[in-house]
C-alpha cells in the first residue's frame, strides 16, 4: 500500500468534492481509460444491431448468446477495472491505463461476483423495486473489494453488506445526484457526458475510500 487514510468524511458533498479535484489531476489517464472502455463496447452494440436485423428471421438467438457472453466475460470485468482505476486516483496513487485490466488477477471471482450481485439486485427489483435499490446500495463496494482487496465473490458480498452499514443512504444520494449530473452532462453534449461520468465514478470511489479508511485505517 502506498496511500494514506482519507482526509475527508464519507459524506455526499465531501465525496463529490474530492472526486471533482481528482478527475482534473488525472484527466488524461482517466479519459483514455474511459475511451478504451467505449471502444470495447462497440462489439456489443454490433451484436445488438445484428440481433435486431435478424429478429424477423428467427435467427436472433445466434446473436443474443455472443452478446451476453461478451458482456459478462469482457465488458463487465473491464467496467470493474475502471472502478479500480478511479479508486487508485482518489487515493492519490499513480493511475495507469493497465489498471483497468487489473481484474485479470482475480478474474473468476470478478465474473462470479458480478453475476451474484446483479442476481440479488434483480430479485429485489422484481419484488418491489425498493428492495432492489437497497441491495444495490449495500453491494456498491463489491467491485472494489474483489479487485483491490482480492476477495472471493462471497467474501466481497458479505463485506460490502457490512461496510455499508450506516452509509447506504449516502450511497443512494450519490446515485440520485448522479442522475442530475448526467442530465447536466448531456445538455453540454459529448464533453459534458464524459466529465459527468468521470465525476460520478470518482465520487463513488471516494465513498469507498473514506469508509475503508474509517474501518480499516492504514498504518
Amino acid at each position: 500500500m502506498n496511500y494514506t487514510n482519507a482526509s475527508f468524511e464519507p459524506l455526499v458533498g465531501d465525496c463529490y468534492g474530492h472526486g471533482w479535484k481528482v478527475i482534473w489531476k488525472n484527466f488524461l489517464e482517466l479519459f483514455l481509460i474511459g475511451l478504451i472502455m467505449v471502444l470495447f463496447s462497440i462489439p456489443i452494440n454490433g451484436f445488438a444491431l445484428l440481433a435486431g436485423e435478424n429478429f424477423l428471421y428467427n435467427n436472433v438467438t445466434l446473436f443474443i448468446l455472443p452478446t451476453l457472453l461478451y458482456g459478462l466475460l469482457v465488458l463487465a470485468p473491464m467496467s470493474w477495472g475502471v472502478y479500480y482505476a478511479f479508486l487508485k486516483a482518489v487515493r492519490g496513487e499513480k493511475v495507469e491505463i493497465r489498471d483497468m485490466f487489473a481484474f485479470t488477477r482475480n478474474y473468476a471471482n470478478v465474473v462470479l461476483a458480478y453475476l451474484l450481485m446483479n442476481f440479488i439486485i434483480g430479485i429485489g427489483l422484481v419484488i418491489l423495486i425498493i428492495p432492489g435499490i437497497i441491495f444495490a446500495c449495500k453491494l456498491a463496494f463489491v467491485p472494489y473489494l474483489v479487485i483491490d482487496k482480492n476477495m472471493t465473490a462471497m467474501d466481497a458480498l458479505k463485506t460490502s453488506w457490512s461496510m455499508t452499514e450506516g452509509y447506504a443512504m449516502n450511497i443512494f444520494l450519490i446515485g440520485l445526484l448522479a442522475i442530475f449530473i448526467s442530465i447536466g452532462g448531456m445538455i453540454v453534449f459529448f464533453v459534458g457526458v464524459i466529465i459527468a461520468a468521470m465525476w460520478i465514478y470518482a465520487a463513488l470511489a471516494s465513498m469507498f475510500y473514506a469508509v475503508d479508511s474509517k474501518l480499516n485505517p492504514v498504518g
